[in-house]
């Protein structure tokens, strides 16, 4: 998968916000995770349980807040956050 970066997190702490250069898919393997995103200049919210996916694509600025403690497998293109 050249380019292409899958990293396993285990987090209990709110991600930063940020924009990809590229497409992202955020999975959630255990526990409870509120996704943050804006579209059209507005900030909208997504609780994600297990084995839920949140896609990202170019340009959508995110960022997840784990409800206690979560496993979070994450895919994206190299280099990004």
């Amino acid at each position: 998968m050249n380019g292409i970066t899958v990293r396993l997190h285990w987090t209990d702490q709110p991600y930063k916000w940020h924009v990809n250069d590229g497409q992202e898919v955020f999975a959630v393997l255990d526990g409870r995770v509120e996704m943050h995103y804006r579209d059209n200049g507005d900030e909208l919210r997504a609780v994600l349980e297990t084995g839920d996916v949140f896609y990202a694509s170019v340009g959508t600025e995110h960022v997840a807040h784990p409800i206690g403690q979560a496993r979070i497998l994450v895919v994206e293109a190299e280099g990004s956050l």
